[in-house]
This record gives C-alpha cells, sequence and structure tokens, in this order.
C-alpha cells in the first residue's frame, strides 16, 4: 500500500514536468505546416540507345606512336599586325641590234637600263609616314663609238602626314625631296667638257602643307603654300659659269614657292598599270607664276611576275636650265641661253624581280 502511494506521488511530477515543456497552441492563430517543399525533383531511369545514328563510331580512341610524323616545318606563332609596308623592285632592260650584210645598213648596239626602287611606308590611325629611293642608271654601246650614258637619277622622297580622325583622307603634312645623279653628263660627241656632275645639280625641296591620300595609296596630291627649294651646284668649273641659275662663283640658291605635287596608279585594263607622277613649283620672289614642270608618264605592261614592258616619257621645264650657251675664247659667257622643255620617251622589255 505504501509503495502504491510513492508511485502515484511520482507519476503526478512526472506529469507536471511534460506539461512544462508543453506550448499550448493559441486557438485564434491559423495552423501552418512546419514542411515547406520547393523543388521537386524527378528521376528517369536511363535506358540504352537502341537506334545508332549513321556515321557514329563505336570505338574508343586509341593513340599510336606508330602514326606520329615529326614536324617538317617550324610551328608558326602569333605574328603581330605590322602597320609598315615595305617593296623592293629591280628592273632591268635590254636592247640590242645586229646587222649581218645589211643592205639598208646601220650600226650594231645595246643599251641597257638598271631601275632599283626602295619602298617603306608605315600608316597607322592618325599617322602617315611614306619614304621612297629610287635609282636609275642607263648606258648604250654603239659599233664604232664609245659608251654614252642614257639615264641617271637618285631620288630621295619622304613626306609625314597627321590627320584628326580615321575617317577623313586629308593629312596635315611635311614633305621632303631630293634629286641629283650618280656620274657626269656631256652634250655628246663632246666628251671633254661635262655640262652636269654628281650634286651639280643638285635639289632639294623642303615645305609643309596639306595632302590628300586615299585608304589604297592608289591617288597622293600634296598641296603645300610654303616650301624651300635650294639648289646645289658643287662643281668649281658649272659654279663659275653660273650654271642651273646660281650665282657666277656661288654653290647655292634657295627660293621660297608654291609647290604640288600628285601621284597616280591605277590598273586600266588587266595586267596594263598607269603611273603618273607631276610636280609643279613656282618662285614667290625671282619669278611668280613661271611654272616649273616634271611630270612623268609610264605604262607597265605585265606578261608574268619577272617578266614586263615598260612604255614611258618624261617632261621636265625649269627656268633655271639654259641652253645654247655662248662662250668666248677665254671661256666667258657671253649668251647664257634660254630655257627649253626637255622630252624623253623610253620603251623597254626586261625583267622586273621584287625582293
Amino acid at each position: 500500500m505504501k509503495l502504491s502511494s510513492n508511485f502515484i506521488v511520482l507519476l503526478a511530477v512526472f506529469h507536471s514536468f511534460l506539461a512544462v515543456g508543453q506550448v499550448i497552441p493559441d486557438p485564434n492563430e491559423t495552423p501552418q505546416d512546419s514542411l515547406v517543399v520547393d523543388t521537386l525533383v524527378i528521376r528517369w531511369t536511363q535506358e540504352k540507345i537502341k537506334i545508332i545514328p549513321r556515321g557514329v563510331r563505336r570505338i574508343v580512341p586509341k593513340s599510336t606512336l606508330n602514326r606520329v610524323k615529326p614536324f617538317t616545318q617550324k610551328p608558326r606563332g602569333y605574328t603581330p599586325q605590322l602597320f609598315w609596308t615595305r617593296e623592293n623592285i629591280f628592273g632591268l632592260n635590254i636592247n640590242e641590234v645586229a646587222f649581218v650584210n645589211w643592205n639598208a645598213g646601220g650600226d650594231n648596239s645595246i643599251s641597257a637600263l638598271a631601275n632599283l626602287v626602295f619602298i617603306r611606308n608605315y600608316k597607322f590611325r592618325y599617322l602617315s609616314w611614306e619614304n621612297e629611293l629610287r635609282l636609275r642608271y642607263g648606258i648604250n654601246a654603239q659599233e664604232g663609238r664609245a659608251l654614252r650614258k642614257t639615264e641617271d637619277l637618285i631620288r630621295l622622297s619622304s613626306t609625314f602626314g597627321f590627320r584628326k580622325d580615321t575617317l577623313t583622307n586629308w593629312f596635315y603634312s611635311a614633305k621632303f625631296k631630293f634629286n641629283t645623279q650618280f656620274s657626269n653628263g656631256f652634250n655628246y660627241p663632246d666628251r671633254d667638257t661635262p655640262i652636269s656632275r654628281f650634286m651639280a645639280p643638285g635639289y632639294l625641296f623642303f615645305g609643309a602643307g596639306t595632302s590628300y591620300i586615299l585608304p589604297d595609296n592608289s591617288f597622293n596630291t600634296y598641296i603645300s603654300p610654303l616650301t624651300l627649294k635650294a639648289t646645289y651646284v658643287l662643281d668649281e668649273d658649272l659654279s663659275n659659269r653660273g650654271a642651273f641659275g646660281v650665282d657666277p662663283g656661288k654653290r647655292a640658291f634657295t627660293e621660297l614657292g608654291f609647290l604640288i605635287t600628285q601621284e597616280w596608279t591605277k590598273e586600266v585594263f588587266r595586267n596594263i598599270t598607269v603611273n603618273h607622277r607631276i610636280n609643279l613649283y613656282t618662285d614667290y620672289i625671282r619669278s611668280f607664276g613661271n611654272i616649273d614642270i616634271d611630270w612623268e608618264l609610264n605604262f607597265l605592261l605585265k606578261v608574268n611576275n619577272f617578266i614586263s614592258a615598260n612604255i614611258g616619257t618624261h617632261i621636265i621645264y625649269d627656268d633655271d636650265i639654259k641652253f645654247d650657251e655662248v662662250l668666248d675664247a677665254t671661256g666667258a659667257v657671253i649668251d647664257p641661253g634660254i630655257p627649253r622643255i626637255q622630252f624623253k620617251q623610253v620603251l623597254g622589255i626586261g625583267i622586273d624581280y621584287k625582293f
């Protein structure tokens, strides 16, 4: 009986303990589900492919050393874009005439003309820099007479331009140009008195202006309202005679004037290219309005990558270059002569090699 009373007391204590930890719900509160499901996972069973598409090869890829071949060339890595374009051209034209028992007569002759051109151009966004060095020399050998010079030229030109944006073809430009020759020139058949030498004359142009240049460089026009022209006669004899416009005894004289140059290249027909180049200059102080002209027009007929034909003309008029000069017995100049139009025509077939 005593054990039963103790068991009843213990059961009452345990019940009170459960009552303290139990949370009595509010009868006015809406019951909520404590488990929120926001993701639904569906598992599909994998089935084996029964129909294999055509062209699919059910093989295990293998790598065998029997099929490995060594590299025949060095792998090419990444080559950064270059903004320089370069061109080297060597040309050689040869003309030959031979006679054997020719009733109409004639002398055997051979002539050769060598042409070497180096071009280096830079163009990127706002800047343009064009450089060209052109060398030409020609000789003629005829039976019964000594060698004669037919062509002689050294020409170096450089033009630097800057534009405001990449859409316009107009550039603010500065231009440098220099011309002279390699060897002595004579008024044949006189071979004792040279009429020209290296740096006699030598012409230098330097000025600033504006240029219009197409993106492919096929058309280039340069206009300079302020250009310095210097004429050099470094040979003493020619200087004392006042050749090429210098005062007697002087080695150089300078002019300030207006310069226009234009170059145009276009393939007018298949394998026929026209190249036009002209320089117009007038001096402000000594003879304004009297225009010096230097005009070249060439037709290049391309046969293949190595053989070509060239038909060209060259016209020069310079008021400072006189003809029909008259000297007295002592060598003094009596009559300086008059300027004349100089004309040259060239026809040749030869080889052109680019490197």
